[in-house]
């Protein structure tokens, strides 16, 4: 990767930090990238997870600003209910992030294994969700690629979102930036349009749904075919469609957020408009960001759970779609770029 002087990044002591300075556990995770470790930091006896990426493969897979992007917003975003970053630093072929273990596995594993979720375990991933969100959208970052793959628990119950590679800052001329995974993305930024905080909502309408039937709303064999339903298809559940066990108020909950035009979508003003929801009336928030609360699903703490929890969902992984970005084409290029963009 030729001569590449790394400023090691460090968010909790003085030191410089390498991987000498954790004693590497076990692997948890395999993705396009690289591994994920379960490692200690060895001095505070501290775990957390660590992403091992090759940077000969971000560069040919086209992914260098994504991994560029998630950098610089995990080193300003802080938070109980994200996936937060204590470290990065690199080595002549990988860079790595050092983020929270979190060994409860993803809710598109559990949504598997379950097939669907209860009203009142959907409430309160719903609940956590929302907090994050209200962090992130509060400090002008909207994430753009809310689902089941991308909402981690802990061991407790509680959800975290993770994966910023695609988030952004929010601009007022953003028409041109056409970022997601098919089947979450928002009408507006399926058409090229400006889109702000609001298409978080349409794509947490659409994991609310997801938990209440066991399948997306949006279908199609195609990434045409999903995105002509979602520009095309106003989603209006009714009471001869709500399964037993669910309330009319989630179904309103779900109906709000996923109306096509943003400016009816339930968010679009903020947090505060969603979680003053009549379906989330009973919530007491304050509890949901203390923890305090006794989640009604628990996960189980099985090594598939964990690699579940720990995979690289980088750039285009999983089907996602990321337009309108430039592109950094050569490795040395990338290696330089990277270290002017983690000086700033």
């Amino acid at each position: 990767m030729g001569n590449c002087n790394f400023k090691v990044d460090n968010l909790d002591d003085q030191q410089s930090i390498n991987k000498s300075n954790f004693k590497f556990h076990c692997i948890i995770g395999k993705g396009g990238f690289g591994k994920v470790w379960k490692v200690e930091r060895k001095k505070f006896k501290t775990f957390y997870a660590m992403k091992e990426m090759s940077k000969v493969k971000i560069v040919n897979k086209k992914s260098v600003n994504s991994v560029m992007n998630e950098r610089r917003l995990l080193s300003q975003l802080k938070h109980p209910f994200l996936i937060n970053m204590f470290y990065a630093f690199q080595d002549y072929e990988n860079l790595y992030l050092v983020t929270d273990l979190v060994t409860g596995g993803d809710l598109r594993y559990h949504l598997t294994k379950k097939k669907k979720f209860s009203e009142q375990e959907t409430k309160f991933f719903v609940a956590c969700i929302l907090v994050g969100l209200e962090y992130m959208h509060n400090n002008g970052v909207i994430h753009r690629d809310i689902k089941p793959e991308n909402l981690l628990l802990d061991e407790k119950g509680y959800v975290h979102i993770t994966d910023m590679g695609i988030s952004k800052m929010w601009s007022p001329d953003n028409a041109h930036d056409t970022s997601g995974t098919p089947g979450y993305m928002a009408p507006e930024v399926m058409c090229r349009q400006n889109h702000g905080v609001a298409v978080d909502y349409f794509a947490l309408g659409v994991v609310c749904y997801e938990f209440m039937f066991g399948k997306r709303p949006y279908g199609g064999k195609t990434r045409k075919d999903i995105r002509d339903s979602i520009v095309k298809n106003q989603i209006h559940l009714k009471k001869a469609d709500v399964p037993e066990g669910w309330s009319l108020e989630a179904a309103d909950f779900i109906n709000k957020c996923l109306q096509r035009k943003p400016a009816n979508r339930l968010g679009l003003n903020g947090p505060n408009e969603v979680k003053q929801h009549i379906w989330l009336k009973d919530v007491d928030w304050q509890s949901v960001i203390e923890m305090k609360l006794q989640p009604s699903f628990i996960p189980g703490q099985t090594q598939t759970s964990l690699d579940r929890s720990a995979s690289i969902r980088q750039g285009c992984s999983l089907g996602r779609c990321t337009e309108g970005r430039g592109e950094i084409t050569t490795q040395e290029e990338f290696c330089t770029k990277f270290v002017q963009r983690l000086r700033v």
